[in-house]
């Protein structure tokens, strides 16, 4: 049985400027850190993996590998984008702080279940931030939102 997600793992440009984002700014704690030299299969590495604890005990990970080639750009929002929930007051006091301290913030967007906030991060991946509305649990049901139905459609119209 999957019992949840432990972590998603992205590359990062710079481990410390990383950490600077998550840990001050977003307030992520800094839990774990491995410096990896050598990978399970006996070649050798250069690598750091950093993980930064969620309030639900997961943790979203970077990869700091400088001598592996990687395309760091700024991601579009429908390509990759990293949602993490968070309560009102915290929602509202990380919009004015991303402002304040001169991060790309972006937002207030309603999408009719959870309002959202945008960031970009120093990897150039958006950091959304993300407040359920009262109408969210049944927006999310399967049972009553004919996502099944939309997705469906959705392919039939694809295939053309």
């Amino acid at each position: 049985m999957i019992k949840g997600l432990h972590h998603n793992a992205y590359r990062c440009r710079n481990s410390e400027e990383t950490r600077q984002f998550y840990e001050d700014f977003l307030g992520l704690k800094l839990a774990g850190s491995l410096a990896i030299d050598t990978t399970t299969t006996g070649r050798d590495a250069n690598v750091l993996h950093t993980f930064y604890e969620l309030g639900d005990g997961s943790y979203l990970a970077f990869f700091e590998a400088p001598d592996m080639a990687f395309d760091f750009k700024k991601q579009h929002d429908f390509d990759l984008h990293i949602a993490l929930e968070t309560d009102r007051e915290t929602f509202d006091r990380m919009f004015a702080k991303g402002k304040a301290e001169g991060i790309e913030t972006r937002g207030v967007a309603d999408h009719d279940f959870v309002h959202s906030i945008y960031f970009r991060d120093p990897n150039g991946y958006v950091i959304e931030l993300t407040v359920k509305l009262p109408n969210h649990d049944e927006a999310m049901n399967p049972a009553t939102n004919g996502a099944r139905r939309i997705l469906d459609e959705w392919t039939a119209q694809q295939a053309g």
